[in-house]
């Protein structure tokens, strides 16, 4: 067995080349980060071992400065071991190494943790999966909060130009109301509109749910509106609703890649009532240990859908437990459930 340790950096790595005879094959070496650099690890590699070696690459988690490296090695068939800093340092202190980091101390550390074999796993595909979950979650949780501030600032600027309006529609944020208010943004402009083309607006954005009745409604609201004529207002009104219809088509096609990867994975999480492939992901991406993760906000969605947790918590309840106390014990009934379900490999099934 063949143990290389690599101390990663954002524009080299440090490299040590260790064998399980503890004969050190390549004392440390500067690679530099790009593409001869990694074949230069290759080719040192291939002359310090046979054919038949079997070779462990290990490497510390520094976030996005391994990603390339980390795929160059996958791409090569090299098993290779992502290794927490706080476990290499500690494991260094172990040892009796030099308390002072540096590069070379660290590349001969990893290379010296896989050796000891310390319950380490390897990077695999699942683990691929789950990066690439936690970043495209993550990256979707940013574009929707980014949505939500900027469906706050239509409000503000409706309740400035046509405050009317919002007691007519079941909300402001729907297609027909963001299509009615880009044409008209101000409830002037809706006052002097046509009643045709009102309907028409009204009609084709809501998919023939509005008619002239809701055309007539809000074009007398408009003739009769306290609203002010604010033409910097009314631009600032069309400008974000054309960011809010950006980010939905961005928005969109970060869930068509979440949900790709959900596929492949096959996880059974999402046949759990309740438990989307948006929240499903979100899950897998984030929460590691399943043992130590309790699912709050899923566990309202799963007693809301599951007669068997609805029961569970109704019991709790009954039990004079606080709503939010009885909902903490069918979360970890969830972790319960969906930890056995992906040690198993098993979809859901509801209680008889």
């Amino acid at each position: 067995m063949i143990y290389v340790g690599i101390d990663v950096a954002k524009d080299k790595h440090n490299c040590f080349i260790l064998s399980s005879e503890g004969e050190v094959l390549a004392e440390v070496f500067t690679i530099p980060n790009s593409m001869d650099g990694f074949r230069c690890l290759l080719d040192r590699l291939r002359s310090v071992t046979t054919p038949e070696d079997k070779i462990k690459v290990g490497l510390e988690a520094t976030g996005h400065y391994s990603y390339n490296l980390l795929g160059f090695l996958l791409n090569n068939g090299l098993a290779t071991y992502v290794l927490n800093p706080l476990h290499t340092n500690l494991y260094r202190k172990s040892l009796s190494l030099r308390k002072t980091k540096t590069d070379k101390v660290d590349a001969r550390t990893i290379a010296a943790m896989l050796m000891s074999d310390v319950g380490l796993k390897p990077y695999t595909d699942t683990v691929y999966h789950n990066e690439e979950l936690k970043s495209l979650t993550r990256y979707r949780f940013d574009k929707v909060r980014e949505r939500a501030k900027l469906k706050q600032s239509i409000a503000r600027l409706v309740c400035i130009l046509f405050p009317e309006l919002e007691k007519l529609v079941p909300t402001l944020h729907m297609a027909s109301v963001y299509a009615l208010l880009d044409e008209f943004s101000g409830a002037r402009q809706i006052a002097e509109a046509n009643l045709t083309r009102l309907k028409y607006l009204l009609g084709d954005a809501s998919k023939g749910r509005y008619g002239r009745d809701m055309a007539l409604a809000i074009r007398d609201a408009a003739r009769t509106s306290v609203g002010s004529v604010m033409p910097a207002k009314s631009l600032e009104l069309r400008h974000t609703i054309h960011l809010i219809q950006e980010l939905d088509t961005e928005i969109d096609e970060v869930e068509v890649s979440i949900q790709a990867i959900m596929e492949q994975i096959n996880s059974p999480i999402t046949t759990i009532p309740g438990m989307g492939f948006r929240m499903g992901a979100m899950i897998l991406a984030e929460v590691g240990d399943f043992s130590r993760f309790a699912l709050y906000n899923a566990t309202k969605y799963v007693c809301h859908w599951d007669p068997t947790f609805a029961a569970y918590l109704a019991k709790k309840r009954a039990e004079g437990k606080h709503y939010n106390v009885a909902l903490s014990h069918a979360a970890k009934k969830l972790v319960r459930l969906i930890y056995a379900m992906e040690k198993s490999g098993q979809a859901y099934r509801p209680a008889a």
